[in-house]
């Protein structure tokens, strides 16, 4: 029964901040949802010894989470009189500071600009030379982000998409001027000036596209890909591989947890995994699967650390309520976020289904987890992709099955030629010979496969009710599939895979455990599948 609180809880914290993101709601309504709640939590006190008293506090639990979501989303909803309203579509000359490492394009680069306490958005020439921390003069025609079509059909949400990021206003075409260096975090200067001095050293020794690649899977630098693979890798539906997940942060982890195996304790380990993750996100920004993928690592970490056990479907669910409750706006303008959910639900809630249920084939070479991920993931965002973005990849799962298995190893190579190459440029041309043999590969594979007629097509746009709805009915095939008896699981004890995992911890349990006994014993990891999201 605490499960479904916790569970019910959050979904009605998030239906809050859903309803209030669509509809005029106000204080008022909030308050009486409240008094409501109180109300009813004063007849529940009275009468919890009673057996229907847990329904009434679910009821009560439900209500002032609702009004909680309504709540928190009024008070995102809630702007200050901007200075620069009234320069709206005009020529403005304004002086900031860059805040966030600057994004370079095939066409532009773009600064996220502190002025007056606002952000905007400049993007100037591709060149500029500018970095984070400067201080600048720019000058350009200031306008407020509008809605557009893409070339799929679809209308993205601009203005929301940049909302998400706090940003208001852009200055396109600008003509910039730095005049200070050294106005940012030195804490964040420091990670990405060493971000970019790994950058240059794996560009030494891996030859572009295959570099591009490189610093996508390892730091999720998608621009560094250029337009014509990155376009290859959506219409094939491996565009997940360098948008930093769960998969990319644990590999990292891991790596760095068994170069320490040998030189602290578990504990220690644990502490430093849960400071590189903080610090790792910090370098490659704070996107919103690098958020979630880092929360959800963190508590891994912090289970190890206290000796608890780890329930991946509870984890995801924090995560997501940490990120709503910190920024609401992600639930209904951030696709990445929604995406990325998803995405880790159907690992967590449909894969293991179809595991069951395939126990008896074999796995070469993980084909068959790699099959299941992707199936799992692919059903899981499919109604939302189709409406979001409208292409359909109907390639994606072989693309899938043919180029996961090598993603860890083209990572691990990467790094290591990178890293190397402080050290040894000789040696690190080794490796990187290694790591360029890897990255090629996936890129043929998507290219020529991208090029294929029937690798993706364009779904006409439909409306939202039937996300809804096919939603609804994902939902309950999965409930009657997962109560469906099976003959040939009329023997077997099912009740382990309720907390199925779908990250590689038990190769993290297995690496962090003490040889010597401790005074709490690690918890106990089933042997389950390992997928990497």
């Amino acid at each position: 029964m605490q499960g479904a609180f916790f569970y019910s809880g959050i979904l009605a914290l998030a239906s809050g901040i859903f309803v209030r993101s669509f509809f005029e709601v106000g204080w008022v309504t909030i308050s009486w949802i409240a008094l409501i709640s109180f109300i009813l939590g004063l007849w529940w006190y009275k009468k919890r010894l009673d057996t229907t008293a847990l329904y009434l506090g679910l009821i009560v639990v439900m209500l002032v989470c609702f009004a909680g979501g309504l709540a928190r989303m009024e008070w995102a909803l809630k702007t200050n009189p901007s200075t620069l309203a009234a320069s709206v579509g005009e020529k403005v000359e304004l002086t900031g500071v860059v805040v966030t490492e600057p994004e370079v394009t095939a066409k532009s680069t773009r600064l996220t600009v502190l002025v007056d306490g606002e952000r905007i958005l400049v993007s100037t020439d591709r060149y500029a030379t500018v970095a984070y921390g400067d201080e600048i003069k720019f000058s350009g025609k200031l306008k407020e982000p509008e809605a557009f079509e893409t070339e799929f059909g679809r209308t993205f949400d601009y203005p929301g998409y940049l909302a998400v990021r706090n940003i208001f206003y852009t200055v396109s075409f600008a003509t910039i001027e730095v005049m200070a260096t050294g106005k940012g975090n030195p804490v964040l200067a420091t990670l990405i000036h060493s971000k970019q001095r790994f950058l240059e050293q794996i560009k030494l020794v891996i030859p572009e596209p295959a570099v591009g690649l490189g610093a996508g899977l390892l730091l999720g630098v998608k621009s560094s890909l250029g337009e014509e693979i990155e376009e290859a890798f959506r219409a094939t539906g491996i565009i997940h591989i360098v948008v930093l997940s769960g998969a990319n942060i644990m590999l990292i982890v891991i790596f760095l947890m068994y170069t320490l195996a040998f030189v602290v304790s578990v504990r220690t380990r644990a502490v430093i995994g849960i400071g590189s993750i903080i610090l790792f996100a910090l370098m490659v920004g704070f996107s919103a699967t690098v958020v979630r993928a880092s929360i959800m690592a963190v508590l891994i970490m912090t289970a190890l650390l206290l000796g608890r056990q780890y329930a991946i479907l509870r984890a995801l669910f924090c995560a997501g309520i940490i990120m709503l409750l910190l920024n609401p706006l992600l639930l209904v303008y951030d696709i990445g976020f929604q995406l990325s959910f998803l995405a880790t639900l159907g690992l967590v809630l449909v894969a293991p289904q179809f595991e069951m249920r395939m126990r008896g084939i074999s796995s070469k070479f993980k084909l068959k987890e790699y099959f299941l991920a992707t199936l799992s993931t692919q059903l899981a965002i499919l109604p939302l992709l189709l409406y979001q973005i409208g292409q359909f990849s109907a390639v994606a799962i072989l693309v899938n099955m043919a180029v996961l298995p090598m993603v860890p190893v083209a990572m691990l190579a990467t790094f290591i030629a990178g890293v190397i190459g402080f050290i040894s440029p000789a040696a690190a041309t080794v490796v990187g010979v290694i790591a360029t043999g890897t990255l090629t590969y996936i890129i043929t594979i998507a290219t020529k496969v991208a090029n294929l007629p029937f690798a993706s097509f364009v779904v006409p746009a439909f409306p939202f009710i039937l996300v809804i709805v096919a939603y609804v009915i994902l939902g309950y095939w999965l409930y009657t599939y997962r109560t469906r008896p099976e003959k040939s699981l009329l023997t077997l004890d099912t009740s382990s895979v309720a907390g199925w995992t779908v990250v590689d911890e038990e190769a993290l349990f297995l690496l962090l455990k003490e040889p010597e006994p401790s005074p709490r014993p690690l918890p106990k990891v089933q042997t389950l599948p390992i997928f990497f999201r």
